[in-house]
């Protein structure tokens, strides 16, 4: 098994058996970032492979000033939010400031919840909820950079976050009061 050094000499050599390993070595782990972007599969697998040509064209571009798989994973993050862009999903938003009285606080009293149930939950969002609520919630950006990053004004930002929770919050209360999906044991 190359390390990650050899990895991108050989990929910027073209070595297509290092391009594989390489694909190999990190595919399933993107995947899962894409998914959590793109509801359908098949986009999901479609944007991973667009990254990947990306990621094969501008491997010269890498510097070793981060951990190779974090690079990875900005190139499949930027990729899917090029992909989201051209859907317009968050067109005919409210803004956070009309929201603000509706807006239901955070129950604090939910149990630790499976990741693949919370990642199931997160995937039925609406697109452009999704799209924020990953990007705030999960990767950390702040409102003003997910605005540049996609394209929006800040309040559509927050409204999107603010909806995906409400939405959220809801399907989790349902749950709770039908019967919670499996707890974590950690």
């Amino acid at each position: 098994m190359l390390d990650e050094n050899a990895l991108v000499e050989g990929c910027r050599r073209q070595d297509r058996i290092v391009q594989r390993q390489l694909y190999e070595r990190f595919a399933g782990r993107l995947f899962v970032v894409c998914k959590r972007y793109i509801k359908e599969p098949d986009e999901a697998e479609d944007v991973l492979q667009d990254a990947f040509v990306k990621i094969f064209r501008h491997i010269d571009s890498f510097r070793f000033e981060c951990p190779l798989e974090a690079w990875l994973k900005r190139i499949v993050i930027n990729t899917a939010l090029k992909h989201i862009r051209k859907e317009k999903p968050w067109d005919n938003t409210a803004d956070v400031q009309e929201l603000a009285p509706v807006l239901p606080q955070a129950d604090e009293s939910l149990p630790t919840l499976n990741y693949q149930y919370l990642l199931n939950l997160v995937q039925e969002l609406p697109a452009g909820c999704r799209t924020v609520f990953n990007l705030y919630a999960i990767e950390g950006y702040s409102h003003p950079e997910i605005a540049r990053m996609i394209d929006i004004a800040e309040g559509t930002s927050k409204s999107q976050y603010a909806r995906a929770r409400t939405i959220l919050q809801q399907k989790l209360l349902n749950e709770q009061r039908y019967g919670l999906p499996p707890v974590q044991n950690e």
